[in-house]
């Protein structure tokens, strides 16, 4: 039905990049006295023949699945792209995952062999091969015996093979979603799915086209979205992978590895520009009026330019803030950042502006896991901030109106393309339900298109819901004004079939202990949160800022404040940052239920 362009498979889309930039370095690795080492493209290339050669001597071969769990690192990348060149289904998990998910995926997928990162880890599952029939064999990527990918290489090394050429139809990669509604499903994607989606996207963004762009690695290669916009694409324009450690860990390693470009998700941009605005805050004085009127300058600037019209005086003034100010922000990121990719949740159209007028475009992209994931994009050539861009070429989409309520100009996006997954993995009856008739993914998500064909996301059919008087509510653009708030660092609205929303906020302690020392009063957050005239501080603030946007009948009404924030440690959060609003409302079911049982 779809035409492929070549390469169309993962085994020769290796193959072309390491043949064109053998001694370029592919990835940037922490050597652990605060320099980075370079490894190239021939070097992985030696070591994906050798596991390869590996796997084939232990019978790996078509129909076969094999799985890491493993965090982002070069062994991750050896090893999927030696499972492509047996023709088997790459099965990606991450660390940071529950042991009983670990055994739910493994099972599904019917793996055959299993490599894990660690020792600790390998503790965990080392008895689930006495569980799990088709489970042959673990080995451990940080470990150097029998057991060890190095002794899997080694094996290779002695007996090696070809590649085996997939077809574009063969499944590349299994993904399991992260089952924040139910137990996860596997995804199937083919080789055609993921080189379509590189080469389609790749285009729209000229600036990348070059040899030795270099990118920081954030987001986990056990989801598609990092996959496809990440490592494939950066393998195939022959460009440079530095690592990020850890969130904490964010600012030095922007400064060591000094990315061109960014793939992350808005949560990430959003702490370095509630860290950004918190500094100025704190500086005070001269650097933050100079801040203030490099951003005025800057807005100004891009005002005009939205009218036709420019200003010489004003982009002189501009010129001399930006080396003033900007720059050193821009340094503090590593200096080379010119543009970032996000997805996975919506941009704030107020913080995509700020990182616009300092100098950084941020273009918002749409898709999911099932269209691996593309299927609209901003970028450097088609660009609106707010919205997530235009349909890629070669796919269609599709604005079904039939699930909305009367008189809505939105409806639920259906996407057709080459993208589409070939469904789930031994789940017919759920890959039916969201597949029609004529071959389009029903997303879930509800959007319009514009008349230059620019797609905006509107909410999450999943996720709304009807208040008792029959008013639909959207929560996650209402959470996401309430966090642009300084004195927020996160936030959950409720009210299914309630007469009115209430919700949960975490307040940001490092701001809100300003108002404390102002108001004479304990910072500690314990003392904060038992604090009546900060909750009402507080809460009538979200109110009055959410009355500029938002209907009174989306306003929460009552609050909850928490000391906790929702992470992926604590299982609030998925591995790629979005809310399980199920687990949130387990978690605080008493303290929801007594909003509404309390009087005012």
């Amino acid at each position: 039905m779809w035409t492929y362009e070549k390469p169309d498979n993962l085994v020769e889309w290796w193959i072309e990049s390491e043949n064109k930039f053998g001694g370029l370095p592919l990835f940037l690795v922490h050597n652990g006295q605060g320099g980075l080492d370079p490894i190239t493209y021939e070097e992985i290339g030696s070591r994906i023949a050798n596991t390869r050669g590996g796997l084939a001597a232990l019978g790996v071969g078509k129909d076969d699945a094999v799985g890491i769990i493993a965090n982002n690192r070069p062994e991750w990348a050896v090893l999927a792209f030696a499972t492509f060149g047996r023709n088997a289904s790459y099965v990606p998990m991450y660390e940071k995952e529950l042991e009983k998910i670990w055994k739910y995926i493994i099972r599904d997928s019917g793996l055959k062999f299993l490599i894990v990162s660690k020792p600790e880890i390998y503790e965990k599952v080392k008895d689930f091969p006495s569980e799990i029939p088709t489970l042959e064999r673990i080995y451990v990527i940080e470990s150097d015996g029998e057991n060890s990918l190095a002794a899997l290489e080694k094996l290779g090394a002695e007996n090696p093979v070809d590649p085996l050429i997939p077809h574009h139809d063969d499944i590349a990669v299994l993904i399991y979603t992260s089952g924040t509604t139910a137990e996860p499903k596997g995804v199937l994607l083919s080789h055609g799915n993921i080189t379509y989606n590189v080469l389609t996207g790749g285009r729209l963004f000229p600036e990348l086209q070059k040899v030795g762009q270099v990118g920081i690695s954030m987001l986990p290669w056990a989801h598609s979205y990092a996959i496809t916009a990440e490592l494939t694409s950066w393998i195939h324009f022959g460009g440079t992978l530095g690592f990020m450690r850890d969130v904490s860990t964010l600012a030095e390693d922007l400064r060591l590895v000094r990315p061109h470009f960014l793939v992350s998700v808005p949560r990430v941009f959003n702490r370095i520009y509630d860290t950004i605005q918190l500094r100025m805050s704190d500086e005070g004085g001269i650097k933050k009026k100079l801040f203030d009127a490099a951003c005025a300058a800057a807005k100004g600037k891009r005002e005009l330019a939205a009218r036709g019209r420019n200003s010489v005086l004003l982009n002189i003034k501009l010129s001399l803030l930006d080396k003033l100010v900007f720059s050193k922000i821009r340094a503090v990121m590593g200096g080379r950042i010119a543009g970032a990719m996000t997805g996975s949740a919506a941009m704030n159209k107020e913080i995509a502006e700020f990182y616009y007028d300092i100098g950084i475009s941020i273009y918002d992209c749409y898709g999911l896991t099932e269209t691996a994931p593309g299927v609209t994009m901003n970028s450097s050539t088609a660009w609106k901030i707010g919205s997530v861009g235009q349909v890629m070429p070669g796919q269609k989409v599709v604005i079904d109106k039939s699930v909305s309520e009367e008189g809505a100009d939105d409806g639920e996006i259906i996407v057709y393309g080459p993208n589409v997954m070939k469904g789930y993995h031994n789940k017919p009856q759920e890959t039916a339900a969201v597949m029609t008739a004529d071959g389009g993914f029903r997303t879930g998500d509800r959007g319009c298109l514009d008349e230059e064909g620019f797609l905006w996301i509107t909410g999450r059919i999943k996720e709304q819901y009807k208040l008792s008087n029959g008013k639909y509510v959207f929560p996650a653009a209402i959470e996401e004004e309430i966090k642009l708030l300084p004195e927020v660092a996160n936030a959950m609205i409720y009210g299914d079939g309630r007469p009115y929303n209430v919700c949960l906020v975490l307040p940001d302690f490092a701001v809100t202990a300003r108002w404390a020392q102002k108001e004479g009063v304990a910072a500690a957050p314990n003392a904060l949160l038992a604090n009546h005239d900060f909750k009402k501080m507080l809460t009538e603030k979200i109110q009055t800022h959410l009355k500029n946007t938002f209907g009174s009948y989306e306003i929460p009404e009552k609050f909850h404040l928490i000391s906790e924030d929702f992470t992926v440690d604590n299982r609030m959060l998925t591995q790629t940052l979005k809310l399980k609003r199920r687990e949130v409302l387990e978690r605080y079911a008493s303290e929801i239920e007594a909003l509404y049982n309390t009087a005012s």
